[in-house]
């Protein structure tokens, strides 16, 4: 069984019921041993839309990373994802972050995943799970990558919520 990060997003419809349905699916398709708590955040990028509920799963799986990939397309799509401008509002969004210690590179896959050390939205709810990982990319952990943001403005743990 190989270690993956998996990180979680929704800013349409109820949001809670987005992640809770997102971790359900998680918890049928890998071993899941860590859920994050619950952040509220800005978006980032394309900023002309509603805040982002956001999350980390750390879990293990026997799945190839394409055969991953391709089974979290199909949970976005079962939980009622369509398709969105780049960056755009998203009933949910489900990211590979890390599969271990493998980097992969095509065109329909990159892990570790390309953003993620720049994203406060990801690196706080990661290191909830997986602080120590180390971003094999980076060559720094997790909590590392955090600090080096410094603070983070718009990234809000949201403790009255439970979704696991």
């Amino acid at each position: 069984m190989i270690p993956v990060l998996f990180a979680l997003g929704t800013n349409l419809g109820d949001r809670e019921a987005n992640l809770r349905r997102a971790i359900a699916w998680l918890r049928r398709e890998t071993t899941v041993d860590a859920v994050s708590a619950v952040y509220e955040t800005a978006p980032m990028y394309d900023t002309d839309q509603g805040a982002f509920l956001n999350m980390c799963v750390a879990a293990r799986t026997a799945l190839s990373p394409e055969a991953l990939l391709a089974r979290l397309k199909a949970a976005e799509a079962e939980i009622g994802r369509v398709p969105s401008r780049p960056n755009g509002p998203r009933l949910i969004d489900l990211d590979l972050l890390l599969y271990g210690d493998r980097v992969v590179d095509r065109a329909e896959l990159v892990v570790p995943h390309p953003r993620m050390a720049e994203r406060g939205f990801v690196l706080a709810p990661a290191a909830d799970v997986a602080a120590g990982w180390i971003h094999p990319g980076e060559g720094r952990s997790v909590a590392a990558l955090l600090q080096a943001l410094g603070p983070l403005r718009d990234v809000v743990r949201r403790d009255d919520l439970r979704v696991d």
